[in-house]
C-alpha cells in the first residue's frame, strides 16, 4: 500500500513521474529502517518483529505525506536527511504522547497523517513557490491515470491500515473504515459535478475527496458503533477536502507563501484535524454520564493533537530551513518538476511508449 499506492498518487506531475514513484520507495524503506532502529537505540518494550514492521510502515505514511508537499522541489539528498530526521521527530512525539499524556500506541501512531500532512507544508514554506507559468507544474491525462491509479489502491487497503495496529483486526474498524470511504467517495463525484462550470467531473477532486475519509476515521475506527456515524463522516471529510482545495490554494496558500504542491494539506491534513474533532465528539457521547474523569481525558486527547500539530510546525520549519541552505545544493526554481534533473530517460522515447500503450 505504502510503496505502490503513495508512489503512482505522487505521480501526477507530467515530467516527474519517475521520481515519484522512485524516490518514493528510498523514503519508505529508508524510513522503516530508521524507525526499527530508534526502537533498539532507545530500548522500547519488544513487540513481535512483524507488529514492529507493521508499525514502522504506518509511521513512514508521515513522511511520504511530508515529501508530497515538497513534491519535485527537492533532491534526493535533502529528502534522505528530511527522512530521517522526521522519523525520529514523529517517533519522540508518539513517546511523550504515550509517556506522559497515556495516549495508547495505536492512537498516537495514527496521528502519522497529520504530522505528515503540517510538517511537510512547514518545510514547503522554505522552499521558493514555482512560476505560475511553469509548463511542467501541470498534469496530463495519462499521468492523472496513474495518479488515480495510487488512488484506488489507497482506496482498497485503507481499512487495512486503520486496522492492522488494533487487536486481532477488529471488524469494527475495517468496516467503519469501508464506510467512510465509500460515503467520501460518492460526495467526491456529486460535489466535483457542482463545483465545475460545465458539470463534468475533476479528477483531482476524485483522487483527493475518495481518501478523505479514511483519514478522518483513523482516531474512531474502532470506536464508532453505527455505519450511519461512519458515512456522516466520510460525507463532511470530503467536502472538507473538494472546497478545501478552493479557500486554501486561493487564500491561505498565497498568504503564507506556501505551495502545497499535491495538496496535502485538504487531502490528508484538514480531515485529520475534522477527525481529531470527532474523536472528542463521541468520546464526551460515549462516555459522558460513565466517566467521572471526563474532563482529564478530553484535555489529555486535545493536548496530545496539539502537541503533535506544534512539534510538527516547528520542526518542520527549522527542518526546511536547514534543508534550504546552499550545502545542500537546492534546485533551481527553472528545473522544479522535472524528472531529467535526475533520471537517464529521454522524454521523446518516454512519450512514444505511452502513445503505443
Amino acid at each position: 500500500m505504502v510503496i505502490f499506492g503513495f508512489g503512482f498518487f505522487l505521480a501526477f506531475l507530467k515530467r516527474y513521474e519517475f521520481s515519484s514513484t522512485g524516490f518514493n520507495l528510498l523514503i519508505v524503506v529508508l524510513g522503516v529502517q530508521c524507525s526499527m532502529l530508534i526502537d533498539l537505540i532507545f530500548h522500547l518494550p519488544y513487540k513481535n518483529v512483524l507488529d514492529r514492521v507493521a508499525e514502522a510502515t504506518v509511521s513512514v505514511t508521515a513522511v511520504v505525506i511530508s515529501a508530497g508537499t515538497v513534491l519535485g522541489k527537492t533532491n534526493p539528498v535533502q529528502l534522505i536527511l528530511m527522512t530521517v530526521v522526521e522519523m525520529i521527530v514523529f517517533r519522540t512525539s508518539r513517546w511523550i504522547n504515550s509517556t506522559f499524556l497515556q495516549v495508547p500506541g495505536k492512537i498516537s501512531v495514527m496521528h502519522a497523517p497529520l504530522f505528515g500532512a503540517y510538517f511537510g507544508l512547514a518545510i514547503s514554506s522554505r522552499f521558493s513557490e514555482p512560476s505560475p507559468r511553469s509548463e511542467k507544474n501541470a498534469s496530463t491525462p495519462k499521468s492523472d491515470l496513474l495518479s488515480m491509479l495510487g488512488t484506488l489502491f489507497l482506496w482498497v487497503f485503507w481499512p487495512s491500515f486503520n486496522s492492522i495496529l488494533v487487536a486481532n483486526h477488529n471488524e469494527r474498524a475495517i468496516c467503519n473504515t469501508y464506510f467512510t470511504l465509500a460515503a467520501s467517495t460518492v460526495t467526491a463525484f456529486a460535489l466535483s459535478a457542482l463545483t465545475t462550470k460545465d458539470g463534468r467531473f475533476r479528477m483531482t477532486h476524485i483522487r483527493s475527496a475518495a481518501l478523505a475519509g479514511g483519514v478522518a476515521v483513523a482516531y474512531t475506527a474502532q470506536s464508532i458503533k453505527y455505519p450511519w456515524i461512519a458515512m456522516i463522516l466520510g460525507q463532511l471529510a470530503s467536502v472538507i477536502t473538494v472546497l478545501g482545495s478552493y479557500c486554501l490554494q486561493r487564500c491561505l496558500n498565497p498568504a503564507f507563501k506556501i505551495h502545497d504542491a499535491s495538496g496535502v494539506h485538504f487531502t490528508f491534513g484538514l480531515p485529520s484535524v475534522l477527525g481529531a474533532f470527532v474523536q472528542e465528539v463521541l468520546f464526551i457521547v460515549n462516555n459522558g454520564t460513565n466517566s467521572p474523569r471526563l474532563v482529564y481525558a478530553v484535555v489529555v486527547h486535545i493536548a496530545a493533537f496539539c502537541l503533535t500539530i506544534s512539534v510538527a510546525l516547528i520542526v518542520g520549519f527549522i527542518t526546511g530551513s536547514i534543508l534550504s541552505l546552499k550545502l545542500f545544493k537546492t534546485i533551481p526554481v527553472s528545473k522544479y518538476f522535472d524528472d531529467q534533473f535526475y533520471w537517464e530517460v529521454s522524454f521523446n522515447v518516454k512519450l512514444n511508449v505511452w502513445e503505443c500503450m
